[in-house]
């Protein structure tokens, strides 16, 4: 009897022990925490310095780089293209304009160390190649909106990490889609034009 009442107590606090360890926090396997997954790789875009010396960020565009002037391109230079970039793009763009956003320009192609050119450049002379605009042509099409309020135009500078494989006259869209994931610095530059 008294061999029982021994093996009783036992049992007993054998099985109070499995219920306070049971109750402890983190102890029993429905309340721990799922293992954390570890952090996904991001990669930071650099900024790229995008200049004119015909107009500062914000301000009005020159007329003679608009239609209502020569439509020329502006001088535009740029500093901080990382060392692992393999090609530059550029793309001008109107998001203001009636409808859609207005593509002025569009330029791949470009070698990494160009740091800029002058005003009515020659895209071909600097290694690029023009893509399509909304102007049915390739090349720069200047500021040319209707009357009305001031519009923004949009000169964005892409560094990539891989020369692109595209056609000679390939629009905005297309670019971007093959700059997908490729792009590892960037550059814009606002100026404003009304007519």
């Amino acid at each position: 009897m008294r061999h029982i009442r021994k093996m009783h107590r036992i049992v007993v606090i054998v099985a109070l022990a499995i219920c306070a360890v049971a109750l402890l926090p983190g102890c029993s396997e429905s309340d721990k925490a799922p293992t954390p997954a570890p952090p996904r790789a991001t990669s930071a875009i650099a900024t790229i310095q995008l200049t004119s010396p015909e107009f500062d960020n914000g301000s009005e565009i020159p007329t003679r780089f608009t239609c209502d002037g020569d439509d020329i391109s502006p001088e535009l230079t740029w500093t901080g293209v990382p060392n692992a970039a393999r090609s530059l793009a550029l793309i001008v763009d109107d998001p203001d304009a009636p409808r859609r956003t207005w593509i002025h320009w569009v330029v791949y192609g470009l070698p990494s160390d160009a740091s800029g050119f002058p005003e009515g450049a020659s895209i071909a002379e600097h290694g690029g190649v023009n893509g399509a605009t909304d102007f049915n042509r390739s090349g720069y099409g200047g500021p040319c909106p209707p009357s009305g309020p001031a519009h923004r135009y949009f000169f964005k500078l892409y560094a990539l990490d891989a020369p692109l494989s595209l056609d000679p006259g390939s629009g905005k869209s297309e670019l971007l889609s093959a700059m997908d994931g490729h792009t590892i610095a960037q550059g814009i530059l606002m100026g404003i034009y009304a007519r």
